[in-house]
């Protein structure tokens, strides 16, 4: 080892020991996830239940105020991006940014969607056509006909783009513009200070905001990862005939955790960064082979008629808790994904104001917001286009897959039945992997940032403190996919992106009235 890399390790040391712990917030954190990881070690039939009930009572009961919140941010983030408001740079008039726009998206791009979209692409629209768990039950659309075709492709269009991505972004807009322009400190706490001034980030209360949106992106992070195991390992069986199981399960978190956890501590130069730039170029790589490979004119067809079924019923989709379209639809996916967005947007919010230094407000929203959403209709509409035209077409009954092998089972079948199946197969498992281990980077700095006293955008929280949360997590992750996968085979992480969401629903939509105070009422600080 040289002189000079010494010396580094030596500063990083005691760089680190000089870091104070916000004990207030780390403690709590860290004793509920980390309690939650050693039950289920003890006792997985108990961490399934409470997550079971918090699950069904959290959306049951709060169903109407997740759709009414999610309406209200896209309503303020299209204000914002194509107003005056828009002009105003993040860090003041003579900032530049540090990252080029390429690089930018891909960390924020990556950073976000995680195997989500991967993972859904293709199982999702299958699962709404074949109305394989009664999504369609209530919907007046007869499963399997042209209509339920185009319905499958609107409505996954509308978990996946436009609204999700605004809450993402409002949250991130907040941050940075209270960090970066009014000079307040790194946290979810400071983004209320247009409501309450800044008592809130004193004393008990900033301790009490900061903790539900640790514990929020905790349990949302290991519902990601949790689902990245159901679905890696439903791959490896279908493929490779290598049976399911708590050992499979187990060897794929530990790969996965070490992936980003050596990651995160590179730091977001040289981890995230880096893993970004390779995650994302493998995305565009696969979007634009199955461009070709695939049934291009259907796809489109398929996807314009969505995006019209999707404007035509936004308001009944945007503000049913479920009583329209029934609990199969609604509580179990765009309630659910509503939760697990919302379980990330503070904490994501914080790592989008990081990287987004120097940037106007409209440059921040058409990188956070529109270019992810426009992503997410392009991969929906290409990958899940192509799956309900095989589907149609009698190539492949992805239907039949998914009843045998669970919710996320359909996309081994179908990518089996592509040229070159073979070799793209082990290429998306490598890029799960990557993709979690992305978002899982992004998210596990920022925890443990969250948990640091005055830590500034630019600096590295301590090492301890991210692989103690990356392996509490990665534990929790494990307990639920082995041991609460239940009818859909990812039921266990479910339960747990809906406590996150739960767990921080009142500090987002006080975010939500804050950015109305902040950007409409109060005078804009420049």
């Amino acid at each position: 080892m040289s002189l000079t890399t010494e010396k580094e390790n030596v500063l990083e040391i005691v760089t680190d020991a000089k870091r104070k712990t916000r004990k207030g917030v780390f403690w709590p954190a860290f004793l509920i996830v980390g309690g939650g990881a050693v039950l289920g070690i003890v006792n997985n039939k108990l961490l399934t239940d409470i997550a079971m009930n918090g699950f069904i009572g959290s959306l049951r009961g709060l169903g109407w105020l997740y759709q009414i919140i999610s309406i209200v941010s896209l309503a303020i983030v299209v204000m914002v991006t194509f107003s005056k408001l828009g002009n105003i740079r993040l860090g003041g008039e003579d900032t530049k940014p540090k990252y080029k726009f390429s690089v930018w998206f891909a960390m924020a791009l990556t950073g976000g969607i995680s195997t989500g979209i991967i993972t859904y692409g293709v199982n999702e629209p299958i699962i709404y056509f074949g109305n394989i768990y009664g999504e369609m039950e209530q919907s007046g659309v007869e499963p399997g006909t042209n209509l339920a075709a185009i319905y499958a492709m609107g409505r996954s269009f509308y978990n996946w783009s436009f609204i999700p991505y605004a809450m993402y972004s409002l949250s991130g807009l907040v941050v940075a513009y209270m960090y970066y322009n009014r000079k307040k400190s790194l946290s979810v706490t400071s983004t209320l200070i247009p409501l309450f001034g800044d008592k809130v980030t004193k004393g008990i209360w900033a301790n009490i905001i900061d903790t539900l949106a640790v514990l929020a992106i905790a349990l949302g992070l290991a519902s990601s990862l949790g689902a990245g195991l159901s679905l890696i390992g439903s791959g490896i069986e279908a493929i490779y005939g290598i049976p399911q199981g708590p050992l499979m399960w187990l060897g794929l978190t530990l790969l996965i955790t070490v992936t980003f956890t050596v990651s995160s501590l590179k730091g977001l130069d040289k981890g995230i960064r880096w893993l970004s730039d390779i995650n994302v170029k493998v995305f565009y790589i696969l979007l634009f082979t199955l461009i070709i490979l695939g049934p291009t004119l259907f796809s489109i067809q398929t996807s314009t008629a969505g995006l019209a079924y999707w404007l035509q019923n936004f308001w009944v989709w945007g503000l049913d808790p479920g009583i329209l379209g029934g609990e199969a639809l609604v509580m179990w996916w765009t309630l659910y994904d509503w939760a697990i967005w919302i379980a990330y947007a503070p904490l994501m919010g914080i790592f989008l104001a990081v990287i987004s230094q120097g940037r106007t407000i409209r440059e921040f929203m058409i990188v956070n917001w529109i270019l992810p959403s426009v992503f997410s209709i392009v991969w929906f509409g290409v990958w899940g286009g192509t799956a309900l035209h095989w589907q149609q077409n009698n190539v492949v009954d992805l239907v039949k897959t998914i009843k045998d092998g669970g919710a996320v089972a359909g996309i081994w079948a179908f990518l089996a039945n592509l040229p070159l199946g073979s070799f793209i197969i082990p290429v998306v498992m490598i890029t799960l992997i990557l993709s979690f281990a992305t978002a899982a980077d992004s998210m596990v700095r920022t925890i443990a940032s969250m948990c640091t006293v005055n830590i500034q955008h630019d600096e590295e929280p301590a090492k301890w403190k991210k692989i103690l949360w990356a392996l509490s997590i990665a534990t929790i992750a494990f307990v639920m996919v082995a041991y609460a996968g239940g009818a859909q085979g990812v039921d266990g992480v479910k339960y747990l992106a809906a406590l996150g969401g739960s767990a921080v629903l009142f500090v987002f939509v006080l975010q939500v009235v804050s950015a109305i105070k902040m950007f409409f009422i109060d005078k804009i600080e420049k």
